[in-house]
């Protein structure tokens, strides 16, 4: 029973950071029945804006005095420098062909996502980069059970994002037009709603949680890597599938599942096949149910 606690804790820490990586599959699925193959490398972006700045206020001897503080600009500064990148990747990438064929989004979208890996490679280099360690170190035991103090960090942010996306989503104007956009284009343009500045934030704020779970992984696996983003990637699009392409709820409940399938899978089957967990899962729902479980038609997705 100690060891189904205990995975049931790593699942539970897994899939919140598949779930905040889903949320921008799903958003801007939402508003432009698009599959933005280039949001893993957010994620990836993300993870290293996060070490570099880490690694600076370590440098500064400020991990030591102000730890949370460090960890808190961090976050901010990743999620801002990544939303401004995804936002500058629509502009580029995306708007030229927003009058054009899906196909031709979706070859640009694949197009970007090798550019912007081979970008990290290039000015990052090939090898791992360590996170600071040092930040989470200890736990809580609970006989056979421990639960690290960087669990609970990762648990507690992943909420108040999540939380905090709802809120905007649905309790606010800017949620608002955003549900708007993703219903109906035209009519919303007919009550002065601009699609392409919806359409722009949208991406900002799917790369911003990205950018937290590049974050979170890294220092949840000690490093980060030029193509880390690839795997978790493609994780999150079905965590996105699963849950119902287009839905939040979905989204989160989805990563949440792929997370937990995962690491009871490595725990109980073999860790050597964990990534083939959630393909099988893809491979499934697509044949099975192919609206997720949500059950959202995907010729009438929202937001």
């Amino acid at each position: 029973m100690d060891y189904f606690i205990q995975q049931l804790i790593n699942g539970i820490t897994l899939g919140g950071i598949y779930a905040l990586i889903a949320l921008g599959y799903t958003m801007v699925y939402g508003v432009l029945q698009l599959i933005n193959f280039a949001h893993g490398e957010f994620f990836a972006a993300g993870g290293y804006v996060g070490v570099i700045l880490l690694s600076y206020f370590a440098g500064l001897g400020l991990m030591e005095t102000h730890p949370w503080i460090c960890l808190g600009l961090s976050f901010l500064l990743t999620m801002g420098y990544c939303a401004f990148l995804a936002m500058g990747v629509e502009k580029v990438a995306y708007l030229p062909l927003r009058k054009k064929s899906r196909l031709a989004a979706l070859l640009s979208a694949l197009g970007m996502s090798i550019f912007l890996s081979n970008a990290l490679m290039l000015t990052q280099g090939v090898f791992d980069k360590p996170y600071p360690g040092e930040l989470f170190s200890g736990g809580w035991e609970f006989g056979l059970i421990s639960i690290s103090y960087l669990q609970v960090m990762i648990v507690t942010m992943t909420i108040v994002l999540l939380v905090g996306l709802n809120i905007l989503v649905f309790k606010t104007k800017m949620g608002m037009a955003m549900r708007a956009t993703a219903q109906d284009k035209t009519m919303s343009a007919l009550v002065a709603i601009g699609s392409n500045r919806i359409i722009s934030l949208t991406f900002a704020i799917g790369a911003g949680l990205a950018a937290a779970a590049g974050i979170m992984v890294g220092l949840y696996y000690g490093s980060v890597r030029y193509d880390m983003g690839f795997i978790p990637g493609i994780k999150a699009f079905s965590a996105a599938v699963l849950g119902g392409i287009g839905n939040i709820t979905g989204a989160m409940l989805g990563g949440l599942i792929i997370g937990m399938v995962e690491i009871f899978g490595a725990g109980y089957i073999s860790g050597q096949y964990k990534d083939v967990f959630a393909f099988i899962i893809l491979i499934g729902v697509l044949y099975f149910k192919p609206t997720g479980i949500m059950g959202v038609n995907v010729d009438d997705t929202r937001v």
